[in-house]
């Protein structure tokens, strides 16, 4: 099911997807897009373990709702967030110019 503000972020998501499989550079986007990797597998793993153990890994998931819950400031996590995203981006960006 596709929503009306999802049609753009689908078709940018789907078009970065096919550039880095032209590109031969999967990885990269996994790293490019490591805060959005760690959200993802953080709910795979929470559902994933309640369903085969009957136990949570995390107080809520994604994994930023788990930080919420633990007394985090929003804004904390949304700064940590950024310097996550920053660093692997400049990890993706040597790993290019190394290439």
């Amino acid at each position: 099911e596709v929503f009306m503000g999802d049609s753009g972020s689908l078709s940018v998501g789907a078009y970065i997807g096919f550039m880095g499989v032209a590109t031969k550079n999967e990885i990269l986007l996994i790293i490019i897009g490591l805060i959005f990797v760690v959200e993802t597998l953080s709910v795979i793993l929470q559902v994933g373990s309640f369903k085969i153990f009957k136990r949570r890994i995390f107080l809520m998931a994604p994994i930023h709702h788990h930080f919420e819950i633990k007394g985090w400031a929003e804004n904390k996590i949304i700064v940590r967030f950024w310097i996550i995203a920053l660093l692997a981006n400049l990890i993706a960006l040597t790993a290019l110019k190394i290439r």
